[in-house]
């Protein structure tokens, strides 16, 4: 499997970031080498704050708030044209919990060049792959935002490319527990621009393995999980307007265990993701249903799975699950560099038995990013 995945990886160069969700771009944190930069050091400071709060009482998704604040700060050298040292650190502080939650260090090796990017060490994970929410779910932006691994980015006017290859779990001998190893592509290609009209097809697929072979759980089953979704995008621009953009994002996922041995409540499964909605002067407007049958994700919200993972019903099976939700974000740069994301999410959901069928979360991040140059190098 990581023979396969390592393959993958280095085959698929030509295919990346799809949207069916609100634009995080102000949230994403990217550095690239900079031919005007040579032989400078610059301080790369990023600062991700958040509440994000689940008001649910259901048999999916447990309800519970995060609130607190990430660092990111890190050096920056750029030692060519074409490559950029990286190395820093992350911190994250929950408020109303002792000391730090988690620290982790950062250090990447950028190799960039026209609209090709090779990361290694720590890269740009999570909210950056673009994935659709039930296929990466949002919050792991607060809760694992570090990848480590290696990532080929590829980023024309017409195709973009991300694909990328993580350790989550490096394992020595003798292990008393399993590696694991994940993996993925999100790809978009774009068909038509003219006269405000776009059209592009995006495509991303999730693969995960849990296995090796120098651990003591022989007796543990390999697990290789796959989680994929393609569709059609349609946008088009109104001008300066109050509505700025209307659009469709529609997706097909899927789920497939590939495991020699099956452990899991369902082998396979589909979902259907469909989203409308607007740009506006006054934020982003999304009206999006998803419709699943026996759909398990490695790692998607857990409001979309047909299988519970929360504190109180987990292992709770409903092999149909249908939830209509309108969502809106109010995304605003304040001053230069300083970022404000407000996000109102309601939902419906039409398949189940419980009373209360109308939940909601809400989201407030105030994002700061800044690139300080400290000095030149003498050589």
């Amino acid at each position: 499997m990581k023979r396969a995945l390592l393959f993958l990886f280095l085959l698929v160069a030509g295919y990346q970031v799809s949207y069916a969700q609100f634009n995080n771009t102000a949230i994403e944190n990217r550095i690239r080498p900079d031919s005007n930069a040579v032989g400078e050091v610059h301080f790369n400071f990023y600062n991700f704050n958040y509440v994000r709060n689940y008001e649910y009482s259901n048999q999916f998704h447990d309800g519970y708030t995060l609130y607190g604040s990430q660092l990111q700060p890190q050096l920056v050298y750029f030692a060519h044209p074409n490559l950029a040292i990286v190395a820093g650190a992350y911190i994250r502080k929950d408020f109303g919990d002792n000391g730090v939650h988690d620290a982790k260090p950062l250090f990447t090796l950028k190799y960039h060049k026209k609209d090709l990017t090779l990361n290694f060490g720590t890269i740009e994970g999570g909210i950056h792959h673009g994935y659709i929410e039930p296929l990466w779910n949002f919050e792991r932006q607060i809760t694992e935002p570090v990848q480590y691994g290696t990532q080929l980015l590829v980023e024309k006017e017409k195709f973009k490319l991300d694909a990328w290859i993580a350790w989550q779990k490096q394992i020595y001998r003798p292990s008393p527990v399993k590696e694991q190893i994940i993996g993925g592509l999100s790809t978009e290609t774009r068909l038509l621009y003219r006269n405000g009209w776009k059209l592009s097809i995006p495509a991303q697929f999730l693969a995960y393995h849990k296995g090796g072979q120098i651990d003591l759980l022989k007796d543990e089953p390999l697990q290789t999980l796959f989680n994929g979704a393609t569709g059609f995008k349609l946008h088009k621009e109104l001008g300066g307007g109050n509505v700025r953009e209307v659009f469709t994002d529609n997706y097909v996922a899927a789920y497939k265990d590939f495991s020699p041995t099956k452990t899991l409540a369902y082998q396979g499964g589909f979902g259907l993701w469909l989203n409308a909605g607007m740009e506006t002067k006054f934020g982003s407007l999304v009206a999006s249903y998803w419709k699943g049958n026996n759909f398990m994700s490695i790692k998607g919200m857990p409001l979309y799975e047909s299988v519970s993972t929360t504190m109180y019903d987990y292992g709770h099976k409903e092999s149909n699950r249908s939830i209509l939700l309108l969502r809106y974000a109010y995304q605003k740069e304040l001053i230069p560099n300083l970022y404000l994301d407000v996000r109102v999410e309601p939902h419906i959901d039409l398949g189940t038995s419980q009373t209360e069928k109308l939940q909601f979360q809400h989201s407030f991040f105030l994002t700061y990013k800044e690139d300080f140059r400290l000095f030149k190098v003498k050589k």
